[in-house]
């Protein structure tokens, strides 16, 4: 089932809420992405950030989890709004 490119957005901006909340995993992400807070509020709504926003969140279970838990997903929505993004539809074997 697909998901809409607006519904994909919002999520992924739930998302980098969720992170920016989370004083544990927000340095992390900074860290990973290279950018500055003052970045990320000037690209939030930017395809390529909020994929990445996404990517991030997916590389642990355990951040999938409490993310949807916080939100009220299901557990397959950051995946299904990844593939809603831009670049989403891609493999990588890395």
């Amino acid at each position: 089932m697909s998901m809409q490119r607006e519904t994909a957005e919002t999520v992924a901006l739930q998302a980098l809420g969720w992170l920016a909340g989370n004083e544990d995993l927000w340095p992390v992400f900074l860290g990973a992405t290279g950018a500055s807070e003052a970045d990320l509020r000037a690209r939030a709504a930017e395809a390529d950030l909020l994929g990445a926003v996404l990517d991030f969140v997916m590389m642990d279970d355990t951040w999938v989890v409490a993310f949807c838990d916080a939100q009220g997903h299901g557990y397959d929505v950051p995946m299904r709004a990844r593939a809603a993004l831009p670049g989403g539809q891609e493999m990588h074997w890395t």
